[in-house]
């Protein structure tokens, strides 16, 4: 190398790293982590005290923070929706929060997260809670489930089928029960209890964690669930070895691919209810089986940090941390989640939690790392949504999408590389009625439902008509200044009525 090549090598090293990103790889590693019901203020690097995320904490130390992130909805299911087409929920009957015997709410001829990524040549898999429904029609457990995430584009599956608190509780790995004994066969019914079966309404004395609303059916593994279900013994899993079970499927995936472009969707069970973590984890927080919880997940966390560094690809895995809605403390079980929770505050500042139309619900955090590309100790105050992770994947493996293919979906690809303080410009969330977020406003369109949930202790953030809140001069949501300025109330509401209307919002 003479001098003059060696002047040029330097200057764009020093330029890469003043920019903090190199020129992106065509084809990295993608792994999300999706955690369940895991708030704003869980994570010690977002706040927490009570409560420490030493492996979240070095993902962020490692690559970027962002403030403004948001799920799309104040729920599971339609957050899980929207992530994986692209398109808001609220568009589609039946994406609101589905019982464990629903049919697949995707359609399969529906472009997805991973048929897109399958498309561009990535070996694709899930591993974790599904929730978006399975087959068509009445479920028969006992042989060959589908459609399902196979029919979606992914090359691997192994999945809890909707929540740890709803039946069925058994593994589906690809398109069959795991453990499954023929001679045991395995009903479901969310209509009525099967004959001689115990529920935790009829038996409290046979529950190791009893509920404290709701969640009074079938006993499983010594806790009462939503919903029904007979048979399936040897298939039953056992509560708290469900993040180990997870993790190491994950981890197994990573390894089997390791060779090639992957991705994976690890969408873990924790901190959703019922909140009963491994033995190791037990009193590891002083804040009852939710902190203690969370510490489990950040054990998931650093478990797959973990593979990838012992299999080499850290450096060309990018990997996207966020949750797929706000905190819920009493979410319908006795777990002491409201006694010891003493001064750790799960949505941070912000106002309603799980449910909620206020930002408690919908902001959570995302961390985003991949080494040489995103400049590491980064905060960014972007707004981003998670339903833009489709349209920023497509650019980045270069995949273009058609004019129906992920119709909300917007690429903020430079943003959640850390190249953009700009994200979005606005978006929609959904909660009990619909929101509007555009630049400093929020409006929340009013529908007459309660505004507190009793038994959850949530503000639900709805009211008989429209709310408008300043988001940078009252992040924290307490002062509703619709009547001083009605001219932004009406405008907002509008483009939203624009937006539905329309049938998308991607440009």
């Amino acid at each position: 190398m003479n001098r003059r090549q060696f002047l040029q090598t330097l200057s764009a090293a020093t330029a890469t790293g003043l920019l903090g990103a190199a020129k992106p790889a065509s084809h990295p590693n993608i792994v999300f982590l999706y955690a369940d019901d895991l708030g704003y203020g869980d994570v010690s690097c977002y706040g927490a005290t009570s409560v420490q995320t030493p492996n979240i904490d070095a993902l962020a130390a490692q690559g970027l923070r962002f403030t403004d992130a948001h799920a799309t909805s104040a729920t599971c299911t339609p957050s899980r929706y929207s992530v994986m087409t692209g398109q808001y929920a609220w568009r589609k009957q039946g994406t609101s929060i589905l019982p464990g015997d629903a049919s697949l709410i995707i359609d399969t001829h529906q472009l997805t997260l991973p048929s897109l990524l399958k498309r561009a040549g990535y070996t694709t898999g899930i591993v974790g809670k599904w929730h978006l429904g399975l087959g068509s029609g009445e479920i028969n457990w006992n042989a060959e489930i589908k459609p399902g995430p196979l029919e979606l584009g992914f090359d691997y599956s192994f999945i809890i089928p909707a929540t740890p608190d709803r039946v069925p509780c058994v593994f589906v790995e690809d398109r069959r029960v795991v453990n499954l004994n023929t001679a045991d066969p395995i009903h479901v019914s969310y209509k009525a209890p099967y004959p001689g079966e115990l529920t935790g309404k009829n038996h409290p004395e046979f529950l190791k964690m009893k509920p404290s609303h709701g969640h009074d059916m079938a006993i499983v593994d010594g806790v009462s669930r939503i919903g029904y279900m007979e048979g399936g013994k040897s298939a039953l899993w056992v509560d708290e070895d469900i993040a180990d079970t997870l993790s190491s499927k994950a981890v197994r995936f990573i390894e089997q691919n390791n060779h090639r472009p992957f991705f994976l969707y690890y969408p873990m069970h924790d901190i959703h209810v019922p909140r009963l973590p491994n033995k190791r984890f037990v009193g590891k927080t002083g804040m009852g089986p939710r902190g203690d919880a969370i510490a489990e997940l950040d054990w998931c966390v650093g478990r797959i940090l973990q593979t990838l560094e012992k299999q080499g690809i850290a450096h060309n895995t990018l990997i996207v941390l966020s949750s797929d809605n706000g905190p819920v403390v009493d979410d319908g079980y006795q777990d002491q989640a409201v006694e010891r929770l003493g001064t750790h505050k799960p949505a941070g500042i912000y106002r309603g939690g799980k449910y909620s139309n206020f930002d408690g619900g919908t902001r959570v955090p995302l961390i985003v790392r991949w080494p040489d590309h995103i400049k590491p100790e980064t905060t960014s105050n972007a707004l981003v949504d998670q339903i833009d992770l489709l349209a920023s994947f497509a650019a980045l493996t270069g995949q273009p999408l058609s004019h129906h293919d992920a119709p909300d979906s917007v690429n903020t690809l430079t943003a959640l590389l850390g190249r953009s303080s700009t994200g979005r410009s606005s978006f929609v969330e959904e909660a009990g009625s619909l929101s509007l977020v555009e630049g400093n406003w929020k409006v929340i369109r009013g529908n007459g439902q309660p505004a507190y949930d009793p038994n959850t202790k949530i503000e639900l953030g709805n009211a008989t008509s429209p709310q408008l809140y300043n988001r940078v001069a009252d992040p924290a949501e307490h002062q509703d200044v619709a009547q001083a300025h009605p001219e932004i109330v009406q405008r907002m509401l509008a483009t939203l009525d624009h937006i539905q209307a329309a049938g998308r919002s991607r440009p």
